[in-house]
C-alpha cells in the first residue's frame, strides 16, 4: 500500500491530501487492471470518472480526418481522463494501452467529495486541465492544418489532372492531325492550280486565321442542322469523310453558302482536295486552342495558390478580400461544382486591407468548407462584402439545416462539434475565430435557422500594433 501512496502524492491533484485522505481515496477508487492493446476509454463516451495509471503505460490518441493522431503517452504516476469528468462532456480522446498496465479508477462520486475535503485539489486539478488543453489544441491545430493541407492538396491534384489530361490529349490528337494536314497540303499542290485558283487559295488562307481567331456560338439544335446540311453538301462533292470534317467547319461558322461561295473559284474536281485541307486546317487550330486552354486552365490554378498561400510576401499585406474569396472558391472548386450554386454580391468600392493575407483565407477556407459539408455538396452559397463603420464585414451564408439554438454559442470553441468522433476536430471554425479576433482584433458572428446560416466576419481597416 505505502509504494501506491508515495506514487499517489507526486501527482499534483494528490499532493497536498493526508495519509488519511489517501487511504480514504484508495479505499473509495476501483483498481483496473489493462492487458497491452486494450481500449480504456473511446472517443465520445460519457466521461464518468479520471484515472491514475499506477504502472505501465498508456496511449492517448484522437482522431483527425481519417488518421488517428497520438496526443502523448502517460506514464506511472500521470492522470488521465479529468477534462471529461470536470466538464461533464464526453470524451474528446480516446485511451489504450501501451502495455499491460494497472490504473486507479476514481468515479465522479468520489471525485466530487475529493474536492470537497481538499480544495487544494481543485486549483490543482485546474491547472492540469489548462495544461493538457494547451497541449491538446497545439498538437491537433498542426494536424488540422496538415489535414487541410492533404484535402486542399488532393483537391489541387484533381483540378490540376483535368486541363494537364486535356492538353496531353490535344497535344497527342495535334500531332496526328498536323501529319494529315501536310498530306493535304502535298494534294493540294498536286494539283498544279493556275492564278485565279492560287489567289483564291490565298485569300482562303487569310480567311481561316481570321474564323480561328474567334469563335461561332449555335444551339444545339441549330449546330445539328447546320452541320446536317454540310454534311449532305460535302457528300454530293465526293468527299468521303464529309461526316468528320462537317463538325469542324460549322464550328468555325461555315455554311452551305459559304462553301458554294468557295467551290466558285475552283474546278469541280478540285473541291475535295481543297475542302479537306481547309477542314483538317481547322482542326489543327481548334486542338491549338484546347492546349492553349487548358494550360491557361492550369496556370490560372497556380496562380490562385500562389496568391491564396501569399508565398514569397510578408505575412502582412495589403489585402483585396474580394481576390481572397475568389482564390478560396478555386481552391475548393474541387468540392463546389457538383451542386453548389454560388451568388456574389461584392461592394463595388470595397477598400482594402491590412492583414495576414494567408491566414485570412484559410478562415473563408474553413467556413466555406463547412458550409459546403452542411449543405452535403449541394445548395447555395452566398459571398457578400460592405463597408461598415470604418471596417469591412463579409457574409458567408449557406442554405443548409442550420445550427440548432443550443448549439450556436458553443461553436467557436476548441474541440467542439456536431460531427461524429473522428470526422470533425472541432478546431476549423476555432482557428478562424482566433485568427479574426486575436490576429485582427476583428469581430465572427454567426446568425442560423434552418435553411439560412449566416457567418459574419468583420476587419478593421489597419492592424493594430503595440
Amino acid at each position: 500500500m505505502k509504494p501506491v501512496l508515495d506514487l499517489l502524492k507526486q501527482v499534483p491533484l494528490f499532493a497536498d491530501l493526508s495519509d488519511d485522505d489517501l487511504n480514504w481515496l484508495l479505499e473509495s477508487a476501483e483498481t483496473v487492471s489493462l492487458a497491452a492493446g486494450s481500449l480504456l476509454m473511446q472517443e465520445g463516451d460519457p466521461g464518468d470518472a479520471l484515472y491514475v495509471l499506477l504502472d505501465g503505460e498508456v496511449k492517448v490518441t484522437k482522431r483527425s480526418g481519417q488518421q488517428e493522431v497520438v496526443l502523448a503517452v502517460r506514464g506511472s504516476g500521470e492522470m488521465i481522463g479529468e477534462m471529461s469528468l470536470l466538464e461533464r462532456v464526453p470524451r474528446s480522446a480516446s485511451v489504450y494501452a501501451g502495455r499491460d498496465s494497472r490504473l486507479l479508477k476514481i468515479g465522479q462520486d468520489v471525485f466530487k467529495q475529493l474536492v470537497s475535503i481538499r480544495p487544494s485539489a481543485a486549483l490543482a486539478a485546474l491547472r492540469t486541465v489548462t495544461a493538457r488543453l494547451r497541449n491538446t489544441q497545439a498538437m491537433l491545430q498542426q494536424s488540422e492544418k496538415m489535414a487541410a493541407l492533404g484535402t486542399l492538396a488532393a483537391g489541387l491534384a484533381h483540378e490540376l489532372n483535368n486541363p494537364a489530361s486535356a492538353a496531353r490529349r490535344s497535344a497527342a490528337q495535334l500531332r496526328e492531325t498536323l501529319v494529315a494536314w501536310q498530306h493535304a497540303a502535298a494534294a493540294l499542290n498536286a494539283l498544279q492550280l493556275d492564278a485565279r485558283p492560287v489567289a483564291a487559295l490565298n485569300t482562303l488562307r487569310e480567311e481561316m486565321i481570321r474564323r480561328a481567331a474567334s469563335s461561332v456560338t449555335l444551339d444545339p439544335l441549330a449546330r445539328s442542322d447546320r452541320e446536317s446540311e454540310v454534311q449532305t453538301w460535302l457528300e454530293d462533292q465526293g468527299l468521303d469523310a464529309a461526316w468528320e470534317l462537317a463538325p469542324v467547319l460549322v464550328a468555325f461558322d461555315w455554311s452551305v453558302a459559304d462553301l458554294a461561295r468557295l467551290a466558285g473559284a475552283f474546278q469541280p474536281a478540285q473541291i475535295p482536295a481543297v475542302v479537306r485541307w481547309l477542314g483538317v486546317g481547322y482542326s489543327v487550330y481548334a486542338l491549338l486552342s484546347e492546349v492553349s486552354t487548358s494550360a491557361e486552365r492550369i496556370s490560372e490554378i497556380v496562380k490562385a495558390v500562389k496568391a491564396y498561400s501569399y508565398l514569397d510576401r510578408a505575412p502582412i499585406q495589403d489585402v483585396d478580400v474580394h481576390e481572397g474569396l475568389e482564390n478560396t472558391l478555386i481552391i475548393l472548386r474541387h468540392k463546389l461544382k457538383h451542386g453548389i450554386r454560388i451568388t456574389r454580391d461584392y461592394a463595388p468600392d470595397l477598400p482594402r486591407i491590412e492583414a495576414y493575407g494567408g491566414e485570412l483565407n484559410q478562415v473563408w477556407t474553413n467556413i466555406i468548407d463547412n458550409a459546403v459539408d452542411a449543405m452535403q455538396g449541394q445548395g447555395d452559397l452566398f459571398l457578400r462584402t460592405r463597408s461598415k463603420d470604418g471596417a469591412v464585414e463579409v457574409e458567408i451564408g449557406d442554405t443548409g439545416p442550420g445550427i440548432p439554438p443550443d448549439v450556436q454559442p458553443r461553436i467557436f470553441e476548441p474541440f467542439f462539434t456536431t460531427k461524429p468522433p473522428g470526422v470533425g476536430t472541432g478546431l476549423g471554425l476555432n482557428i478562424a475565430y482566433n485568427i479574426v479576433v486575436q490576429q485582427h482584433t476583428g469581430h465572427i458572428r454567426v446568425t442560423s435557422e434552418p435553411g439560412a446560416t449566416r457567418f459574419y466576419v468583420t476587419l478593421p481597416l489597419q492592424l493594430k500594433r503595440g
